[in-house]
């Protein structure tokens, strides 16, 4: 079972916190003038930071074209941790409070944002931020919501705040474009404003990003290392994978399977990109030497299967189909006809919802072809007596999660 963060203290979890170079997880963040406005903008962009939400797309572009744009504006702190395998961005909320209030002000300062929500789904990481905010005076609106998957998609976070239901809508318009009441909105993942924070105050961040590594290993937990480290030596150090990993889950549910290779691979979003993975919200699944990554796809894609948003026939229709094609190759019942169609589901699904959960899906399904084609051979010729015992649902296993939150604990 994914580890999550409980409401209960990080110690008395089990969960190990620890970093090969401390910034967001160092509680000496130092307090003062530091940078605003365009001199921000520019620290920011010099620094390289990328967004920590997911899609890595360059912080300093978002900010500067939210500058830019006349008229009332509106920052969108984005807390909805709906990735089930991740707990980096409650933990900030939970312990680092000021921290992501403080990069939310300055963010909105250089932006010229003349409002700003703070956007969650965690009722104690919702609380902790009210308590910090009533302490330092700034005037920032909370904003919960019921977690799900989908809910902390930029256009879903929009709708939620626009007073609907936090699903995603049809883009464009981007929430740059039109967002909180029609107007442009900045919406940033609070990791991406701590790391603002740190860069306004102390001249220096961006160049680490927070892990959260489960599965197969000894220390789960949340980690923090320099961007640029190979897997394989953060892992070694920091959580200890059991002896005969045979791969990970990258990125979260999002970026798919990688086999042994993916330990070679240096911790930046363009060279997990170019493997065909991606660093998304820096959630690791490790894969152990007594798991099937087929099952393991199985479990994925069966809660791709569960908590899309309802709204797009391809993805309504085809996640729970390839969910049942990988049960089925599971279970030993696939034929060569639902085996090619999976492979072909995996490309011509891409691109046709209103949100990211179908392209993460289809990935997904590709990267069982890509990454362990040894496997999907093996499976087609006989049963596998692993995947017989897991599939389908109804045992735990390391990579199944029924809602976020409902995980069990470390």
């Amino acid at each position: 079972m994914i580890p999550a963060l409980s409401d209960r203290d990080d110690a008395a979890d089990g969960l190990a916190v620890g970093a090969l170079t401390a910034r967001l997880l160092a509680d000496d963040a130092a307090h003062g003038p530091g940078l605003t406005g365009q001199a921000l903008i520019e620290a920011v962009e010099a620094a390289g930071l990328r967004g920590r939400g997911g899609a890595g797309f360059p912080a300093a572009v978002k900010l500067a074209t939210m500058r830019a744009s006349p008229g009332p504006k509106y920052l969108v702190a984005n807390g909805e941790e709906g990735e089930p395998a991740s707990i980096k961005d409650r933990w900030l909320m939970r312990r680092r409070p000021h921290l992501v209030i403080e990069g939310a002000r300055r963010a909105a300062e250089a932006i010229g944002a003349e409002e700003t929500f703070l956007y969650v789904s965690d009722p104690h990481s919702g609380a902790s931020l009210r308590a910090a905010l009533a302490g330092c005076g700034e005037a920032m609106t909370v904003h919960e919501v019921a977690p799900g998957y989908v809910a902390g998609e930029e256009t879903a976070v929009v709708r939620a705040l626009n007073g609907g239901p936090a699903k995603p809508t049809d883009k464009p318009p981007r929430p740059y474009q039109s967002g909180v009441r029609n107007r442009p909105t900045l919406v940033s993942n609070v990791e991406t404003l701590a790391t603002i924070a740190l860069i306004a105050m102390q001249g220096r961040g961006g160049d680490t990003i927070l892990l959260t590594i489960t599965g197969a290993v000894e220390r789960p937990g949340l980690y923090e290392v320099p961007l640029g480290t190979k897997l394989g030596e953060a892992l070694d150090r920091l959580a200890r994978p059991f002896p005969g990993m045979r791969g990970v889950l990258m990125g979260g549910f999002f970026a798919g399977l990688l086999n042994r290779r993916a330990l070679d691979l240096p911790l930046t979003h363009d060279a997990l990109r170019e493997a065909g993975s991606g660093l998304g919200c820096g959630a690791i699944i490790v894969i152990g030497a007594d798991d099937c990554p087929i099952a393991a796809a199985g479990d994925v894609m069966a809660y791709f299967a569960r908590e899309n948003a309802g709204q797009c026939g391809a993805c309504f229709r085809g996640t729970p189909a390839m969910a049942k094609a990988i049960e089925a190759l599971g279970l030993g019942t696939i034929d060569d006809a639902g085996l090619a169609k999976l492979k072909d589901w995996s490309v011509s699904l891409r691109g046709r919802g209103a949100c990211g959960t179908l392209d993460g899906a289809a990935h997904l399904a590709s990267t069982i072809f890509r990454e362990f084609p040894e496997e999907v051979a093996r499976h087609r010729a006989e049963p596998c007596p692993r995947c017989r015992a897991l599939l389908p649902a109804g045992t735990t296993t390391r990579f199944r999660a029924s809602r976020q939150f409902d995980c069990a604990a470390a």
